[in-house]
């Protein structure tokens, strides 16, 4: 009797765990179906372009110099600015001519009578100014038109007009001498231009009103380091002529 009742006891849990399984198992069918349902649904409701494969884009960095490209390219700075400095340096200056003022070499700027002779050491008479003054040049006549020659060689520095001397030429000569024509006109020559010796420099001109009375002139002026001196010491006798 009690082994029968053993062998119910096991068969009704042998029973037991069959149906349990069986639920267990039908249970997780189910859940794994509609995992399969869900997955399907969320394909369908994705766009196809989803799936496209995107092209990678080409990220382009700038790439930092090495220290040998940088001291190539400094070198070569260098050479393009010393190639320059050379092509400036290969142009051609003018050269500046050193004067020399050469006394033996000498002419005087017109020939004629002194109307007025150099006197720093006394003075003499105007007689268009009715005074007596100092005078730093020598006023030599000439017949208005007549030529008027360069002293020496020597550089024109300055053409101006002057109340008293008209047109005026300033010229270096060289060495701290400097001579002025004053009562000219027609000039041959423009500032900065070099004339040789004896060279017609311009005209002479109709006198100013300080030289009414004396007519026509050059005046002549000479300085040394911008002092006024004798320009009849550093030119040629006058021919006895035209002292008369």
């Amino acid at each position: 009797m009690k082994k029968q009742q053993y062998i119910a006891a096991v068969a009704c849990l042998v029973a037991g765990a069959i149906g349990f399984v069986s639920v267990y198992a039908t249970e997780k069918g189910q859940e794994r179906k509609q995992a399969e349902q869900n997955v399907a649904q969320e394909t369908q409701q994705l766009s196809p372009a989803s799936y496209e494969v995107q092209p990678k884009q080409k990220v382009v960095e700038e790439k930092e110099p090495s220290l040998e490209e940088t001291i190539q390219t400094a070198e070569a700075d260098t050479q393009q600015e010393v190639s320059e400095e050379k092509e400036e340096s290969s142009v051609p200056t003018a050269v500046q001519e050193t004067l020399h003022f050469e006394k033996n070499q000498t002419v005087w700027p017109i020939e004629g009578e002194i109307l007025l002779d150099y006197s720093m050491d006394a003075t003499i008479f105007f007689p268009t100014l009715e005074q007596y003054r100092y005078n730093p040049a020598i006023v030599i006549e000439g017949a208005v038109n007549d030529k008027v020659l360069s002293m020496a060689r020597g550089k024109i520095t300055k053409v101006s007009e002057n109340e008293e001397t008209g047109c005026t030429v300033t010229q270096d000569l060289g060495d701290g001498y400097t001579a002025i024509y004053g009562q000219l006109k027609e000039l041959n020559f423009s500032e900065g231009d070099m004339v040789e010796s004896g060279q017609v420099i311009g005209y002479v001109n109709e006198p100013t009103k300080y030289y009414s009375t004396e007519g026509s002139n050059v005046y002549f002026r000479l300085e040394k380091d911008g002092n006024a001196v004798n320009p009849k010491e550093y030119l040629p006798d006058m021919p006895m002529d035209t002292l008369e």
